[in-house]
């Protein structure tokens, strides 16, 4: 977990979606009476694929525009100079009314704020937004993080909380959220953030974004609430490299997908 927070502003959606950790057999005997075999099977794979690309970014060096020090993770001076433009506004809190929306712009905005930390930009109004949502999501697996700013950092935690309480519908909400936004700030400047990629990681994160992307839309069948996210996603299946240059080749024909990914989920 600590290697991939040095990656977190490349790819923070992995840490994220991430989610290890067993079962509570009351948290099991409830999803066996609620869900079928084939939807448990489904969610089961989407963990493993996402544990996959975590463990595959793991492999790789760090980003040249960061810097790990006593007090954790740095932007290098030169970095900081040039402040992002394309942070969502907190004000998209405010136009999220359904549940499910409420969920994803909660995970976006923790993603932009990680990143607008590094940065040393203003956070207030993250803070406000976020602080918000929570409470209007009003979701008891929260309880367990200290500070819900920091989701990304705890993750295991929240998936078993999350799951206990009845709500993993929202975490994989949550997830694509993370990973639609990660891939629209990574697409900024794919030399800059693809920079430490292998031909090897290339080949294997992309396809495991393909098995996510498809286990997501058979989830969909079972889960009406996720089919937006499915729609929204299905055009990212262009994303299937097998070297770094093809990977480049297909984030640059791909932006206008992934803007349009972006702009169908975070509303």
């Amino acid at each position: 977990m600590k290697k991939l927070s040095i990656l977190a502003i490349a790819f923070a959606a992995v840490v994220f979606a991430a989610c290890g950790g067993k079962k509570s057999e009351q948290a099991e005997v409830e999803a066996d009476s609620l869900k079928s075999f084939e939807q448990q099977q489904i969610e089961a794979s989407i963990k493993m694929h996402f544990d996959s690309i975590a463990a595959e970014i793991g492999k790789l060096k760090q980003l040249p525009f960061l810097s790990e020090g006593d007090d954790g993770i740095k932007l290098t001076k030169e970095e900081k100079q040039v402040k992002p433009d394309y942070l969502l506004p907190t004000s998209a809190a405010e136009e999220a009314t359904t549940l499910a929306e409420k969920y994803r712009i909660l995970s976006a905005l923790n993603v932009d704020k990680k990143i607008a930390t590094l940065y040393e930009m203003p956070t207030e109004d993250y803070d406000k937004a976020i602080t918000k949502l929570v409470a209007d999501i009003n979701d008891p697996s929260f309880k367990a993080i200290d500070d819900t700013n920091t989701l990304f950092e705890t993750s295991n935690v929240l998936y078993d909380e999350m799951e206990k309480n009845g709500r993993i519908n929202h975490f994989w909400q949550m997830a694509a959220a993370a990973l639609t936004e990660q891939l629209y700030i990574a697409n900024q400047n794919p030399d800059k953030y693809l920079s430490t990629f292998t031909d090897e990681a290339a080949s294997n994160v992309t396809f495991r974004i393909i098995l996510v992307l498809d286990a997501i839309n058979r989830l969909s069948e079972y889960d009406p609430d996720i089919q937006p996210v499915a729609k929204a996603l299905a055009p990212l299946d262009v994303l299937n490299a097998t070297s770094v240059a093809e990977l480049k080749d297909q984030v640059a024909k791909a932006k206008d997908q992934i803007n349009d990914a972006r702009k169908a989920i975070i509303k």
